[in-house]
């Protein structure tokens, strides 16, 4: 079980008012409220001793800690409360809690309403099992602290170059099969340094497909991020040996830049990414 809290976070010390606490079962389990609200009366000591989300309204960008309430009290109408963040757990969006709210036991309208309510969820389990956690971050990109990534989402890593067209229409045509969506990096602009939006194009997307062929140096630098952030990656090439040593122990798919090639190669990727999203 958990508290969530969503208030502005800007009084001191921090206070909500009593109404807007497990209010009449509004977003809290009867059971749960029965448990924490004996004979009307808000058990404290009880709610203190279960982990807390800390949240202010919004499903965007705003920002939401994990931690606990370590002393509470009623005065004035108001519980009145101290608590501390769990510094081993980094900041989370709201946009990535509304993301995964049903998972939370959340209602859409719990994103525009202050108010405090007890959930019958595992947190830590939750963020352990739903979010995955950097422990380490890199210095020459930027990476949010928790991945986010969209289950709809094909990214493709090929050079730049008018000849490839033909063959991500390929990727295009088996991703659209399976219905996802399908991007590289040149269709879109979001940020000024082109590694960055590279970056969150390959850690966002749910599949990644790679082609290897002429052995690019740019793209061997991408497969190796979409490995490092732990990506479903899959390799095509036009070359017998189009993978060098270092990666010739991952399968890849062959394929000729033809018309019955390309066909092929549709085929052979919306199978590949049928048994990656089954598995």
């Amino acid at each position: 079980m958990f508290n969530l809290i969503v208030k502005p976070w800007d009084s001191n010390p921090p206070r909500i008012d009593i109404e807007r606490v497990l209010r009449s079962c509004e977003y809290t389990e009867e059971n749960l409220c029965e448990q924490f609200k004996k004979n009307g009366c808000l058990d404290l000591a009880q709610l203190q001793k279960i982990p807390c989300l800390f949240m202010t309204e919004g499903k965007e960008d705003e920002i939401a800690y994990i931690g606990k309430i370590s002393e509470a009290r009623i005065y004035s109408n108001q519980v009145h409360f101290n608590y501390s963040f769990d510094k081993s757990v980094p900041k989370i969006l709201n946009k990535i809690i509304y993301k995964h709210r049903n998972d939370l036991h959340m209602h859409d309208r719990e994103f525009s309403r202050n108010h405090w309510a007890v959930k019958d969820v595992d947190l830590y389990q939750f963020l352990f099992q739903k979010l995955t956690i950097r422990q380490q971050k890199p210095t020459v990109f930027q990476i949010p602290e928790h991945k986010d990534t969209n289950s709809d989402l094909v990214s493709v890593m090929m050079p730049f170059d008018k000849k490839f067209n033909d063959i991500y229409t390929s990727i295009q045509t088996a991703s659209n099969n399976i219905g996802f969506e399908c991007k590289r990096a040149d269709d879109f602009w979001k940020n000024d340094i082109i590694i960055q939006d590279i970056v969150t194009l390959i850690d966002s997307a749910r599949i990644v497909v790679c082609d290897c062929t002429g052995q690019n140096p740019n793209v061997f630098y991408e497969i190796g991020i979409a490995h490092t952030l732990g990506c479903k990656v899959i390799l095509i090439t036009q070359e017998e040996r189009g993978t060098p040593f270092d990666i010739q122990h991952i399968r890849s798919i062959r394929y000729n830049n033809d018309l019955e090639g390309l066909t092929n190669l549709a085929n052979a990727l919306q199978e590949r990414m049928n048994n990656i999203i089954n598995s």
